[in-house]
C-alpha cells in the first residue's frame, strides 16, 4: 500500500514519459538497492551504466560535501575540454562543433554545403532534436518530425557502405564503439578504421559516443583503445559514469579541431560546476587505475562465461566487452525483467530482444553469482510461459 500511495502521488505531478516499474526505492549501497518496503534488489543495471562505483559510494559522498562548503557554481572556462550536463548535451556540443568546423575549413563555394552528419542503426545518440536526429529509431524519432535535416543513417558494421554514406558533404561522422542501447553490438577494427581513413578523405571529423561504453566499461579507460591508433577519434564525448550519478557530461577534442572553435560558439550555464567536476576527477582517478581496469576485466570475463553457463532454448547469443554485457533472445524478453525484479534482481532490455548487463565496475564475483541465480530462476519461469503460450 505505501509503494502505491507513493507512486499515486507522484504521478499527479510528473509526465509520463517513461514507463516505471512498481516499486519505490529509498536507498542504496554497493551493488544493491532498497525499496519502501525493505527489499533487498541486486542492481545489475547501476542506472544504465551511471553508477561505475556503486551507490552511495563513501567518497563520491565526501567530496559533495566538501565542495559544497566551498564553491558551488562558476563557470565553464577550460582548455580542449567542454563540460556539461548530459550525455545529450555533449553529442549536441559535438555536432555543432563539427558543423562550425566544416564551415571554416570547406572549399571554397561548399561552405553551405557540407552540413552532413552520418550515424548509424541501431545507435542511440540523445533525446533532443540534434542528437535525436542521429538516433535513427522510429519509435523515438516519429512523435518529433520533422528533425534536423542532413542526417543519414548507414548499416552499422558495414565496411562496404562507408563511401555511400560518408561523402564530400558530410562534416561528421558519429558511432558508437559498443552500441548501448541498441543491442550491445561491438564495432570491427576494420569498420571503425574505414570511418576513420573516409572521414579523412572527405574532410569529415569522426565523433565518437562513449557515453555508454567508455570510462572503464569495458576494462579499458576508453571503449576505442581497444582498437589501433588508427581508429582515433577527431571528438569523444562522454557523461554517463563521469560523476558516478552526479549530472555532468563531457565533449573532448583534439587540437585541430579546438582551434576551430572561437569564443561564444557555444556555451552552458551550469556545465563545469565545481560540485560536478570535483567528483568527476576522483571517479575518473579511481576509474583510470591498471588495476582496477584489471579488475573489470577479470569480473566482466567472469559474468560472460556465467552468463554462457545458462541453457535455455530461448537464448539466441552472449555478447559483450568488459562490463558491458548482452543476452539477445529468440523472443521478446521484456517479462523477463519483471520476473527477475520479483525475485530482486535489477535487469534491462536493449534493441533486438536483449538483455543488457551493465552494473558496477566494483561488483564482486559473489555478487556476479549471486545475480546469476536469481536470472537462471527468472529464465526457467520466462521459458515455461513461452513454451506454454507456444502450445
Amino acid at each position: 500500500p505505501k509503494t502505491h500511495d507513493i507512486i499515486e502521488k507522484h504521478a499527479k505531478y510528473t509526465l509520463t514519459t517513461y514507463g516505471r516499474p512498481p516499486v519505490v526505492f529509498t536507498h542504496g549501497k554497493g551493488s544493491y538497492l532498497y525499496d519502501v518496503g525493505h527489499r533487498e534488489y541486486l542492481d545489475f543495471t547501476a542506472g544504465i551504466a551511471v553508477n561505475a562505483l556503486g551507490h552511495s559510494d563513501p567518497e563520491v559522498a565526501r567530496i559533495l560535501f566538501d565542495q559544497a562548503k566551498q564553491v558551488v557554481h562558476l563557470s565553464n572556462l577550460y582548455y580542449n575540454i567542454f563540460f556539461s550536463n548530459s550525455g545529450t548535451e555533449a553529442n549536441e556540443g559535438a555536432l555543432k562543433f563539427a558543423r562550425k568546423v566544416a564551415k571554416v575549413t570547406a572549399k571554397p563555394g561548399q561552405e553551405n554545403d557540407k552540413f552532413g552528419v552520418v550515424s548509424f542503426k541501431n545507435g542511440f545518440h540523445g533525446r533532443s532534436m540534434g542528437a535525436l536526429s542521429a538516433t535513427p529509431n522510429p519509435k523515438y524519432q516519429k512523435p518529433f518530425l520533422p528533425l534536423v535535416p542532413g542526417f543519414a543513417h548507414a548499416p552499422f558494421n558495414d565496411v562496404e557502405a562507408v563511401d555511400q554514406y560518408v561523402t564530400e558533404e558530410t562534416c561528421a561522422v558519429i558511432v558508437e564503439p559498443i552500441q548501448g542501447e541498441g543491442g550491445i553490438n561491438v564495432a570491427s577494427e576494420d569498420f571503425l578504421k574505414k570511418l576513420r581513413s573516409r572521414c579523412d578523405e572527405v574532410g569529415a571529423l569522426l565523433i565518437y559516443d562513449e557515453i555508454q561504453c567508455g570510462l572503464g566499461r569495458t576494462g579499458k579507460l576508453w571503449a576505442h583503445q581497444h582498437f589501433s591508433h588508427e581508429c582515433t577519434p577527431d571528438i569523444l564525448t562522454m557523461a554517463k559514469p563521469l560523476a558516478n550519478g552526479f549530472p555532468i557530461g563531457a565533449i573532448m577534442i583534439t587540437d585541430k579541431v579546438a582551434e576551430k572553435i572561437a569564443i561564444g560558439d557555444h556555451g552552458t550555464t551550469f556545465g563545469g560546476n565545481p560540485l560536478g567536476c570535483a567528483v568527476a576527477s576522483s571517479v575518473f582517478r579511481r576509474i583510470n587505475n591498471p588495476e582496477f581496469l584489471d579488475n573489470v576485466n577479470q569480473i566482466g570475463e567472469h559474468f560472460k562465461e556465467q552468463l554462457k553457463s545458462i541453457q535455455s532454448p530461448l537464448i539466441k547469443e552472449v555478447r559483450s566487452k568488459g562490463m558491458i554485457l548482452g543476452m539477445e533472445f529468440k523472443v521478446d524478453p521484456a517479462p523477463l525483467v519483471a520476473l527477475a525484479r520479483e525475485r530482486g534482481l535489477l535487469i534491462i532490455t536493449a534493441a533486438n530482444n536483449t538483455v543488457r548487463f551493465v552494473p558496477a565496475l566494483n561488483i564482486s564475483k559473489p555478487e556476479i553469482d549471486q545475480g546469476i541465480s536469481i536470472l537462471k530462476q527468472a529464465i526457467a519461469v520466462f521459458e515455461d510461459r513461452a513454451m506454454n503460450v507456444e502450445a
